[in-house]
């Protein structure tokens, strides 16, 4: 008789338990897992035996003393992979069932939900201690970074002893802004930063498509295996040596005239040694593999082609096991590599069977591995391949090598989630076959907690703490990273000079042009093993960013994607990059007349009114002389001092274009926001809060029973946002928010998003240096993430760097157009600098579906209007400034189609047509007439049909003015450009 459904426990759940095919029943209204029954507990998985390594051409490692773990050095902060919000147990074993909720004012108590986790059942909050540090590690079954030698949730493992294996550190990048700081003096140390991981993968993506559909890789047929099969198989004898890990030396060498045995014994350790193919072409394996022949000899001996006559006679390699005729250690170590043939990947060759086969010439019993074959090339036989006329190597494209690089890493953290550790990735280990990479020896593959069996790796690609603190998955991922420099550039020296550190980026051309690539390595190759990337998972996403970025700067073609560290621009600030003008938009047009009795004032004839002077900026309040604009009570460029322009470059410095300052401030608080630690306990609240005044924010915050990681952050951007609005509830903000960062930064100094929420306070409160090496640091950890360049762009332009500004700004917006704040940022530099046409093509780049189309269309117009003088790079020609007029008018008559309001729309004309009459009146005209009949704006280019249109214009802006003076002021512009007439 089948029992009815349990109901739900939950309080006010009217579900009731249900049966999804698992282990844990969930309820089918709500949703929650069934709590388990008291006084069990999930089995432990047993860990599998301890596999020995198969030596193949790898130099094998030092082994570890037992017990000797990773020195974890900083711990690394992990997130899991789904963004739950796990409940904080106040105790080992959680509160105590009906606990009050510690929410002050709440009548609730804690109801444990199953898994181990309790939320209140009136508030919905998790409990949580008071200054609960984040966690030590993440879920993921990699262990913290340089670890991968505990269980697969332990947290960092003390050490033992330190690396022993000392290395130069590669150099951090001094095209960064705080390398240049540094370089000035500034006497500022550097920032490091930790990572909490957005965790590891956990199995196959289901993608076998090389390069993610953001690069087309070229194929590789798969080739007829027959062909590969070698005509006479012989080992060169400078491959030839004990296979014995304690000895290594050369075996079977020349002598003279005679040649070198491929047989005998070890003249240093007398162990025997043989390179003859122990199967032949026919020979039938186990009674299922009939061999075809030697494909390749490695470490353990030959590899052979088989057919297997038991499975649709489909082709199979055999490759040796063990290099041993003793059948009990045999069986042993078939046993321990058979946990092999569980691993399921697209991107892993797959393991088939494990047999034994009698030698019949020594009567040895050989082990073998049965193992999928691959047919195609490996990426070093792809690197070789690659040639220049000169016969050179010509090393892969970088976006190519990316590709490689994601595939190898899906691999890689497909073995770590099983607690396994690959140990010798490198050119030699992946072969592609048409559009997939798959790694092919497995051979040193061993488990994380295997302390016994030897260690094998290669000299290059090896990370330096392996010989003495043993593999990890910090040191998995140094292989694939140290993969990416050989392929990339000429690496010479790589097994030597630069065994364990990275080229200066001044002598190698591809680390210099794609800076996020050379500090991707750079953090994947950091000596010290908890600073590399805490999994393959991360390592994957960031070397993913790096890579549309390397396709959009080659492409021209933006390459944009959804971060999952930080959430998008807040707001786009200075959108406004040109100063309302406040003279005459036509210095030769305007005519003098007399002013109303009640003003007391008379306009002299034939002077144009001196131009207000911008007031200084305010460094306190954040203000930012606009890069390039001139100071307050100057002369703007282009303009002569009572002089007539002659030409049409000086005719387009009527309208008086002047820069705005940037406000650095606001700026710096329109940066992303960093995404909130989803395994922060408070992280629900903080996700339903609705207020986002500074004041509200705050007492909200104050009312939570205890503060973390995230609400501590979030306190100290509301004071910031709070000291710049100058509300009551704002004083001393700013203080606040340094003391607060202090206090915080001294408990987590190397969190990332500490370090961010440093670098944002220093921007606010003006301390710009400070800011650039926190924003820098950020960069080191995430090369591929596009706000730490935005930040980066924004220090540069307070610093003065306007090359480095140029540089990020540009970076960042030829990647991902969705940062409309660096197509600002990037114009406002190269004005600054005298590229006005790069200026307008930059603002005109700004997509339709932007926000912020129509205000970078009306910056476009005025920058094409811009002052400019003949001493200057861009200054137009009069045939070219023409252009400039007939492009502006063309976008203000397009404005009107995308919202442009009619004030905006008829004061942009005024500019153009003042600029137009400006360039007739100079007799500009006369050096490039204009086609007849043309016209501006519905105006005739000639002095009266610009003049008519002007007066329209200002009558209309009369018309929607709400003030008497400034309707009066409008009406007397329009009648100083009317046309004399006799009416």
């Amino acid at each position: 008789m089948t029992e009815p459904p349990a109901p739900c426990l939950r309080p006010g759940c009217e579900g009731t338990y249900e049966d999804m095919g698992g282990a844990q029943p969930y309820c089918d209204t709500c949703g929650l897992a069934a709590p388990a029954p008291a006084g069990t507990e999930s089995a432990p998985t047993p860990a599998p035996a301890h596999p020995p390594t198969e030596p193949d051409t790898h130099v094998a490692a030092r082994r570890p003393a037992a017990g000797l773990a990773v020195e974890a050095g900083v711990t690394v902060e992990a997130a899991p992979v789904i963004p739950a919000i796990p409940a904080q147990s106040s105790g080992p074993d959680g509160p105590a069932p009906g606990g009050a909720c510690g929410r002050e004012g709440c009548a609730g108590a804690y109801e444990d939900v199953g898994g181990g986790e309790w939320y209140c059942d009136t508030c919905g909050l998790a409990p949580a201690a008071p200054g609960a540090p984040a966690r030590a590690a993440g879920p993921s079954g990699t262990g913290p970074a340089g670890s991968g030698r505990g269980s697969a949730r332990g947290g960092s493992l003390p050490s033992g002893r330190a690396s022993a294996r000392s290395s130069a550190r590669s150099a951090p990048s001094r095209r960064s802004v705080s390398g240049r700081l540094s370089s000035a003096g500034s006497g500022r140390g550097s920032v490091s930063v930790s990572v909490r991981s957005a965790g590891t993968s956990t199995g196959s993506s289901g993608r076998s498509r090389l390069g993610i559909g953001l690069v087309e890789v070229p194929g590789v047929p798969r080739p007829d295996p027959r062909a590969m099969v070698l005509d006479d198989p012989e080992v060169p004898e400078r491959k030839r040596f004990c296979s014995r890990s304690d000895c290594g030396a050369p075996v079977g060498r020349s002598r003279g005239e005679h040649r070198g045995r491929t047989e005998g014994f070890c003249t240093k350790c007398g162990h025997p040694y043989s390179f003859v193919p122990k199967l032949r072409s026919g020979d039938v394996v186990h009674g299922q593999y009939e061999v075809v022949g030697c494909l390749a000899h490695g470490g353990l001996g030959w590899i052979y082609l088989a057919v297997d006559r038991a499975v649709s006679d489909r082709w199979v390699v055999l490759k040796g096991l063990l290099d041993t005729g003793d059948q009990d250690a045999m069986a042993a170590a078939i046993s321990e590599r058979r946990f092999l043939a569980e691993i399921e990947h697209a991107n892993i060759v797959r393991i088939y069977n494990f047999v034994e086969h009698l030698d019949q010439r020594t009567g040895s019993l050989d082990g073998y591995i049965v193992m999928e074959y691959v047919g195609g090339k490996s990426l070093k036989e792809i690197a070789n391949d690659r040639r220049t006329a000169s016969g050179a190597r010509d090393p892969l494209p970088v976006e190519q090598a990316c590709a490689y690089g994601i595939e190898a890493l899906e691999a890689l953290g497909h073995l770590h989630s099983r607690n396994l550790l690959y140990c010798d990735f490198k050119v030699d280990n992946a072969i592609q076959t048409e559009d997939q990479l798959k790694l092919i020896d497995m051979g040193a593959v061993r488990r994380m907690d295997d302390e016994e069996s030897a260690i094998y790796g290669t000299v290059g690609y090896q990370a330096p703490e392996v010989a003495e603190a043993g593999p990890s998955v910090a040191s998995d991922l140094y292989t694939v990273a140290r993969t990416l420099a050989v392929l990339t550039f000429d690496f010479q020296g790589y097994t030597t000079v630069y065994a364990d550190c990275l080229p200066d980026p001044d002598t190698v051309e591809v680390l210099g042009r794609y800076e996020s690539f050379y500090r991707l390595l750079v953090r994947a190759t950091d000596p010290d093993p908890a600073r590399r990337f805490a999994s393959a998972q991360e390592m994957a996403e960031q070397l993913t960013g790096v890579l549309r970025e390397v396709v959009a700067l080659r492409t021209g073609r933006p390459r944009p994607a959804l971060s999952t560290l930080f959430g998008p621009e807040v707001k786009v600030t200075d959108t406004e990059l040109f100063a309302a003008p406040t003279r005459e938009v036509s210095r030769l047009g305007a005519r003098a007349t007399a002013a109303p009795a009640r003003a007391g004032r008379r306009r002299l004839v034939g002077r144009a009114p001196a131009r207000t002077a911008l007031p200084a900026p305010d460094a306190a309040a954040g203000g930012v002389p606009a890069a390039g604009a001139p100071s307050a009570g100057t002369r703007p460029a282009g303009v002569p001092d009572g002089g007539v322009p002659g030409t049409g470059a000086d005719a387009g410095a009527a309208s008086g274009a002047v820069t705005k300052p940037l406000d650095a401030r606001a700026a710096a608080l329109a940066l992303p926001v960093p995404r909130v630690d989803p395994e922060d306990p408070h992280a629900g609240f903080l996700a339903g809060l609705l207020t986002s005044a500074p004041a509200e924010l705050i007492a909200a915050l104050d009312n939570l029973p205890s503060a973390s990681t995230e609400t501590r952050l979030r306190r100290i951007r509301a004071w910031l946002e709070s000291a710049r609005d100058g509300s009551a509830a704002g004083a001393g903000g700013a203080e606040a928010a340094l003391e607060s960062l202090r206090s915080l930064a001294d408990e987590h100094p190397e969190d990332w998003r500490v370090v961010w929420y440093r670098g944002l306070t220093a921007l606010v409160t003006g301390d710009h240096e400070d800011a650039a090496l926190a924003f820098d640091a950020v960069y080191d950890a995430f090369p591929g993430e596009p706000a730490p360049k935005l930040a980066l762009g924004l220090c540069a332009e307070v610093l003065g760097q306007l090359d480095n500004a140029a540089e990020y700004y540009r970076l960042v917006w030829t990647t991902d157009p969705s940062y409309v704040g660096s197509a600002f940022g990037l114009a406002r530099v190269q004005l600054a600098t005298g590229d006005g046409p790069g200026a307008v093509r930059t603002l005109e780049s700004v997509p339709e579906s932007s926000i912020h189309y129509t205000a970078a269309r009306v910056a476009a117009v005025r920058a094409r209007l811009r002052p400019r003088t003949n001493e200057t790079p861009d200054a137009p020609s009069p045939h070219a400034f023409l252009d400039e007029l007939t492009a502006a008018a063309r976008q203000v008559e397009a404005l009107d189609g995308y919202g442009l309001d009619a004030v905006r729309r008829e004061r942009l004309a005024t500019e153009v047509l003042g600029s137009a009459l400006d360039w007739v009146l100079s007799g500009s005209r006369t050096s490039a007439p204009a086609p007849a009949g043309s016209a501006l704006l519905g105006s005739r280019l000639d002095e009266r049909g610009l003049r008519f249109g002007l007066e329209r214009s200002y009558r209309t802006l009369a018309r929607l003015a709400s003030g008497g003076e400034e309707r009066i002021d409008l009406v007397e512009r329009a009648n100083r450009y009317r046309p004399r007439t006799w009416v």
